[in-house]
């Protein structure tokens, strides 16, 4: 009962956070500067379309009246959005759930390798820098760390995009995949996939020097515990140790920190899509910026805020079934 409780209080708080941010989100729209009513209609007028006819098609495809007081037009907004329409991109033509289901899985299959990548290696790096503390290879190791993780990954990304790309011509200057060949499972698709995707995945590898230095922490930390010491006198093997004490016991707050880092990534897609011209959801939500594409922008908003409170929700519910010291602490405190 304790622990059904504790679950229903993290769901209840999760729904309340992601109700915040998107109402926050909603109103900070609402009164962005440059009136984005109008500017869709401009956009259409420009095209030769009547102002009255604009008028009523922006109404349409926005699924409010932007000239209707903010809490009127928030309510029909949520209502919408509950029935799964998310209004109409005027800027593209297209409704904003088939440009997010065209483009998020282009941004997961980024985000997905650079995070999973990046943690492998950063668990990896940071067992050795704690099993040689303090040698050569810990002071160098963590001294490298230090520095990628002090650099914006949008710079390493411009670097890699100047040399790599325009200076050596060894990957693609932007895009997402090839042009000139026809989607689907043949290896020219998938290669040219890969080489549109490296560079952005691998901005982010360079850039993620945290979860190196948190793994050497956490790995010293166990080191030092006492039943290391007892299983050292019952003459277990050092690769036994390693794998079935330290690493295990390390790599668990680790968890926490893969999922809270696959949402800030979230937020990093947009100016990273933008230098590469990756066409995800990022740099979509980017492009409606630039045009007061009132509906997409929501749109990006929702599912941006939609991911990193789940991510978030998932690390809070199952860590307590990776270590179950933490579950008895949370019943304890309920």
């Amino acid at each position: 009962m304790v622990n059904i409780d504790w679950r229903l209080r993290r769901l209840g708080q999760t729904a309340f956070t992601a109700w915040a941010v998107i109402t926050l989100s909603f109103v900070i729209v609402r009164m962005m500067p440059g009136n984005p009513m109008g500017a869709m209609i401009q956009q259409l007028e420009r095209r030769g379309m009547d102002p009255a006819r604009a008028r009523q098609l922006v109404e349409l495809r926005l699924s409010i009246d932007p000239t209707k007081p903010i809490p009127q037009a928030y309510v029909d907004y949520m209502i919408n959005m509950a029935q799964g329409n998310l209004g109409q991109s005027v800027y593209y033509q297209e409704s904003v759930v088939d440009i997010i289901a065209q483009s998020l899985p282009w941004t997961l299959f980024v985000l997905s390798w650079a995070t999973f990548i990046s943690f492998f290696i950063g668990i990896s790096v940071g067992a050795l820098m704690a099993y040689w503390e303090g040698g050569k290879l810990d002071v160098g190791l963590t001294s490298w760390a230090i520095l990628m993780g002090s650099i914006p990954f949008y710079v390493l990304a411009i670097m890699l995009l100047i040399f790599m790309s325009y200076r050596w011509g060894w990957f693609p200057t932007g895009g997402k995949q090839p042009t000139g060949v026809e989607p689907g499972l043949t290896w020219p698709f998938i290669a040219g996939v890969i080489r549109h995707a490296a560079l952005p995945v691998l901005s982010m590898i360079v850039a993620s020097g945290v979860a190196s230095l948190g793994m050497r922490g956490n790995a010293i930390r166990v080191l030092g515990e006492d039943y290391l010491r007892v299983a050292r006198l019952r003459g277990l093997s050092d690769v036994t140790i390693s794998t079935q004490y330290v690493a295990r016991n390390a790599i668990l707050p680790m968890y926490t920190t893969l999922l809270i880092g696959i949402g800030e990534m979230f937020g990093g897609s947009i100016v990273l899509e933008q230098v590469f011209q990756y066409r995800g959801i990022g740099w979509y939500m980017l492009s409606a910026t630039y045009q007061r594409d009132y509906a997409l922008m929501m749109g990006g908003f929702v599912v941006i805020t939609l991911a990193v409170v789940t991510t978030l929700l998932i690390a809070d519910l199952t860590y307590g079934y990776l270590d179950p010291r933490a579950r008895g602490q949370e019943s304890e405190s309920y």
